[in-house]
């Protein structure tokens, strides 16, 4: 699935209410890497609660993939700056709006479980 772009990430808040978002997504080896903004929903319950899911899957042929793990959130630093160059190598949109450190978080999903279908 590494040939998508688009992904669903579902996060839940600290008291458990899910929330589900379509994101974009790179890869970190094994590991799905995604920009944020400060101030989003997302964020804050990931800050409150690190565990997410994340589904990459095609409607036909029915295919997919499920991503459930820990979310860390890097936003400054070497790491940060690695990621950072993963995801501008990867989407041209950000190369073209580019951001710096402290601009804007980035997240990685680190795989606790993964589940497939017609893989």
């Amino acid at each position: 699935m590494k040939n998508h772009v688009l992904c669903r990430l579902a996060t839940a808040s600290r008291k458990g209410w899910p929330k589900v978002t379509p994101v974009t997504y790179a890869l970190d080896g094994e590991r799905p890497v995604i920009a944020t903004d400060y101030g989003t929903k997302k964020l804050k319950n990931i800050v409150e609660n690190p565990k997410v899911a994340l589904i990459i899957d095609e409607f036909r042929p029915n295919k997919g993939l499920m991503i459930q793990g820990k979310c860390e959130i890097f936003e400054k630093g070497k790491e940060y700056l690695r990621l950072l160059k993963i995801l501008f190598d990867r989407f041209e949109y950000y190369r073209a709006n580019t951001w710096k450190e402290g601009e804007s978080p980035i997240l990685r999903i680190i795989p606790v479980r993964v589940t497939s279908w017609s893989l």
